[in-house]
């Protein structure tokens, strides 16, 4: 059985394929291949095909690897129906109570005026009408004795 597969080149820390027909048994840098159909270069994101020399390939039953089923499809060659398409990953996010979106919203801690005072409002002189000025008497609230036991 022929598969179409990517087969690394490039020097270290930048790769760049080329893809390949070789039987599916042998390891791809093995070099033994039976037919180069295209490059394809990650970093640029820049593919070279054969459009013709695939779609053979692929008609007389190679069968491409994952990646090289979506370059095949970026370039507008139709896959076969028997052609194994692997399923979209799911991500599925660990502990996402944990994220800091999922938290609570804490509410804002409004500060407390003492039952005692008297706020800076009242406080102010009030003018009246006749002139006299009247600051307000804070009226405390009637203090409980503790209660012995």
């Amino acid at each position: 059985m022929l598969a179409i597969r990517l087969q690394r080149n490039g020097r270290s820390g930048y790769p760049v394929y080329r893809i390949v027909v070789q039987e599916a048994n042998r390891h791809p840098l093995s070099g033994r291949i039976v037919s180069q159909v295209g490059s394809y270069n990650p970093h640029t994101k820049e593919v070279v095909l054969d459009k013709e020399n695939a779609e053979k390939y692929l008609k007389n039953g190679a069968q491409p690897s994952s990646r090289v089923i979506r370059i095949l499809e970026a370039e507008g060659i139709k896959m076969p129906d028997w052609v194994k398409k692997s399923p979209a990953k799911a991500t599925k996010t660990k502990n996402a109570e944990k994220l800091r979106k999922n938290q609570p919203k804490e509410a804002p801690v409004a500060e407390e005026t003492p039952t005692n005072e008297v706020p800076a409002e009242e406080a102010a002189p009030i003018a009246e009408a006749d002139g006299a000025v009247e600051t307000p008497t804070a009226e405390a609230a009637p203090t409980e004795a503790p209660a012995e036991a």
